[in-house]
């Protein structure tokens, strides 16, 4: 297993998703009035935490530190409504302090919220529903749960996956999710 995930690996997955997310909002009608590509909402995370100071410098996306999971999902869902790609960066605690969010807005609502969600201290060795950590270990049955798609971010070569889970959120008209399960570098 690799050690991290490079952050501006991330980061350019991320343009990318934005920019194939801005071309179908054109497809469907949406005029762009802005000159950034999308949003990343982000409630401080210790575990993607070099990818959030790399995006600080960056001018194509747009960050926003919201100070709750909760205030995260409800601004997801105006921006969505306001035609504007989104992300939220999350820890696995957040998921578990916004559950109640993410079922009435992303669920009931409909809304198409893609989750990045960092699985603080996970074992390199071990599958992360045998960590010794219960907020590790329970992450995957939740989501699970709650039938939200999700996909482990486990090194560079898992990238593909950022894309293809935003999609599925929008396809869905729902929450989609993707793991972190190493520290960003």
């Amino acid at each position: 297993m690799p050690e991290s995930i490079p952050a501006p690996l991330i980061i350019d997955t991320l343009k990318d998703t934005f920019k194939e997310a801005r071309a179908a909002l054109a497809k469907e009608g949406v005029k762009t009035r802005h000159d950034h590509l999308g949003w990343i909402l982000s409630v401080p995370d210790t575990h993607q935490k070099s990818v959030l100071a790399a995006l600080d410098k960056e001018r194509a996306l747009r960050v926003v530190t919201c100070s709750t999971e909760d205030e995260a999902n409800a601004v997801a869902a105006g921006l969505w409504i306001g035609g504007e790609p989104v992300i939220v960066m999350i820890q696995h605690a957040g998921l578990y302090a916004s559950i109640n969010t993410l079922r009435g807005v992303a669920m009931d609502g409909r809304v198409p919220v893609f989750y990045m969600i960092g699985l603080l201290s996970r074992e390199k060795d071990k599958d992360p529903r045998e960590s010794r950590h219960s907020m590790v270990r329970y992450c995957e049955p939740l989501l699970d749960l709650f039938g939200v798609p999700h996909a482990r971010l486990e090194g560079p070569n898992d990238v593909h996956r950022i894309p293809e889970y935003y999609r599925l959120s929008r396809e869905r008209r729902g929450p989609a999710a993707v793991l972190v399960g190493l520290e960003t570098s």
